[in-house]
């Protein structure tokens, strides 16, 4: 499985981008699929996670509100729409998928079997 992110770019303050990420290489059926972000100097850090069936939505508090993981279950892609951006959510964004059913919180990077590379968000001031 490839995970493919897209959709980052440079906005100011109270902007809206939407990430995509697409998969491809086989039959994609993950049990969850999941955000990360990574800014300079600063350790990953999760944003949101969507089961892929039910499509319950899990978020870090620092972007519930403002951000919105959703998933197109037919073209194998999912999406973050970002809105009300601040300068703090500056940061390399990456896509995971969970494929394997790994029970552990969906915060956590050892949840997720594939990741996507990622895709640079700026937010100016």
């Amino acid at each position: 499985v490839q995970l493919q992110a897209s959709g980052g770019g440079f906005v100011q303050t109270g902007g809206s981008l939407r990430l995509s990420c697409a998969a491809s290489g086989g039959t994609f059926g993950p049990y969850a699929v999941g955000w990360f972000r990574q800014a300079p100097g600063k350790e990953r850090e999760y944003v949101a996670c969507i089961s892929w069936k039910s499509g319950k939505t899990f978020y870090n508090d620092s972007v519930r509100g403002r951000f919105i993981i959703s998933r197109d279950m037919a073209r194998n892609t999912m999406f973050l729409q970002m809105d009300s951006l601040k300068p703090e959510d500056t940061a390399d964004y990456y896509c995971a998928a969970d494929v394997n059913r790994n029970h552990y919180d969906p915060a956590s990077e050892d949840k997720y079997d594939f990741w996507g590379q990622g895709t640079l968000v700026t937010v100016s001031s």
